[in-house]
């Protein structure tokens, strides 16, 4: 996991959630660093510099893709 790359970072645990399924459906290996602490304490995840999505970098394009595709051409767009 230490050659993950941060590919994107989130705010609150609600904005990964959707993420999380799509990623898990296509069979990416990913993680997010800081979404357990975010979950307890969601006033810290700015002093951890947010909920970090990490990606295999052979899946880096793939992602990026997907987050786009969720973020612009799709009507559940991330907040």
């Amino acid at each position: 996991m230490e050659s993950f790359i941060t590919l994107a970072v989130f705010d609150y645990t609600h904005q990964i959630e959707i993420i999380k399924h799509r990623l898990d459906i296509e069979g990416f290996q990913y993680f997010f660093a800081n979404e357990i602490m975010s979950s307890f304490a969601p006033m810290y995840s700015t002093a951890l510099g947010g909920i970090k999505l990490k990606v295999h970098p052979k899946d880096f394009q793939n992602i990026k893709s997907i987050l786009q595709e969720m973020k612009y051409d799709n009507n559940l767009r991330i907040v």
